[in-house]
C-alpha cells in the first residue's frame, strides 16, 4: 500500500501519463473555452451525425449576427493543428471579424487525422466525413452558398497540409486553399526510431512509406498531375523561424514550376499561433479576392 505522501507524488506522474496516452481531443477539451466574438459576429456549437465515421461530431459556427432573410453566404472552412480541436481557431485568433463582414466560417473537429481516411483505420475516413458529411450538413443547416465558387478552405500547421491536400484531391470543391504554416512534407518523413509513436501514426494514417496510398495523400505527388486552370488558388505562408519553412519554400516553388496561382508570404516568428494570427489578415484579404467579396 501507497502513504498518502506516496499517493501525492504519485498522482502528477499518473495525470501525464494519462494526458500522453490519452487522444489528443481528450486533451484539448479540458483546456478552457474562450472565444474571442467580434461585433457584428454571431457563434453556434454544433453537433451532427457523420456517416463517414459513424458517430456525432462537433463544429463551431461563425457567421453575421444578422444576415437579411434569403441572402446566403460564401462559406470558410477552418482546419486545426496537430492536437488541438475545433475551438481553436476561435480562442487563439481574431478570425470572427470575417464572419461579421459577410462569411460563415466553418470550424471542425478533425482530431490528428490530417483530415486524410487513414490507410490502416478503415473506421477513420476524416476526408469523406469533411467533404462529404460536414458540407452537407452546413449547407442544409445554414444559409449557405453552394458550388466550388463560394468555398474556401485554410488551416494551420497539420489544418494546413489538409486544406492544400483536399484542395488538390477536390479541387471542384474549392476556390482557394489557405496553409499557414502547413506540415506539407508529413506523407514524405521516413520512420525513425527517435519518432518512433509519430513514425507509426503517420503509417496509420498514410501507409507504408514509398506506397501507392501514401502518394496519393502527397501534396507533392498530387501536384504533378494537377491541373493548373483547374486548381484552387493556394496561399501559403511561414514563419520566419518557422521549423517547416524549407518543405513549404519547396512546395511554393513547385507550384511556381507547375504554373498554378499561388503566392507566398513569410513573417517574423515560428510554429505557433502568435505567428499564424499574424497572417490570417493576409490571407483573408486574397480569400476576399478570390471569392469576389472587394
Amino acid at each position: 500500500m501507497l502513504s498518502h505522501r506516496q499517493n501525492l507524488a504519485v498522482f502528477p506522474l499518473l495525470l501525464c501519463a494519462v494526458l500522453l496516452l490519452g487522444s489528443c481531443h481528450s486533451v484539448e477539451q479540458m483546456l478552457p473555452d474562450k472565444p474571442q466574438i467580434a461585433a457584428g459576429a454571431a457563434m453556434q456549437d454544433i453537433t451532427f451525425l457523420s456517416a463517414a465515421l459513424g458517430r456525432e461530431m462537433p463544429y463551431r459556427v461563425f457567421l453575421p449576427a444578422k444576415i437579411p432573410v434569403g441572402q446566403k453566404l460564401p462559406v470558410v472552412y477552418l482546419l486545426h493543428g496537430n492536437g488541438g480541436g475545433f475551438r481553436n481557431w476561435s480562442d487563439y485568433s481574431n478570425v470572427s471579424q470575417y464572419a461579421a463582414q459577410g462569411l460563415i466560417l466553418v470550424m471542425p473537429e478533425g482530431h490528428s487525422s490530417y483530415f486524410m481516411n487513414a490507410v490502416e483505420k478503415p473506421k477513420d475516413k476524416y476526408e469523406d466525413y469533411l467533404i462529404q458529411d460536414l458540407i452537407g450538413d452546413v449547407e442544409m443547416r445554414f444559409p449557405a452558398k453552394s458550388g466550388r465558387a463560394n468555398r474556401a478552405i485554410v488551416g494551420v500547421s497539420m489544418g494546413g497540409f489538409g486544406a492544400v491536400t483536399l484542395a488538390l484531391r477536390h479541387p471542384e470543391m474549392f476556390s482557394f486553399a489557405g496553409a499557414i504554416s502547413p506540415a506539407i512534407d508529413v506523407p514524405e518523413r521516413r520512420f525513425t526510431w527517435r519518432r518512433a509513436s509519430q513514425g507509426w501514426a503517420f503509417r496509420s494514417i498514410f501507409g507504408p512509406w514509398g506506397g501507392a496510398e501514401r502518394d496519393a495523400r502527397d501534396p507533392f505527388v498530387l501536384l504533378r498531375s494537377a491541373k493548373p486552370e483547374s486548381t484552387p488558388y493556394i496561399y501559403l505562408t511561414a514563419g520566419e523561424q518557422e521549423p517547416l519553412r524549407e518543405p513549404i519554400e519547396r512546395f511554393a516553388a513547385r507550384l511556381r514550376a507547375r504554373g498554378v496561382a499561388y503566392e507566398f508570404h513569410t513573417k517574423p516568428g515560428g510554429h505557433d499561433w502568435a505567428e499564424w494570427d499574424k497572417q490570417i489578415p493576409g490571407c483573408f484579404e486574397k480569400l476576399f479576392a478570390v471569392l469576389g467579396k472587394e
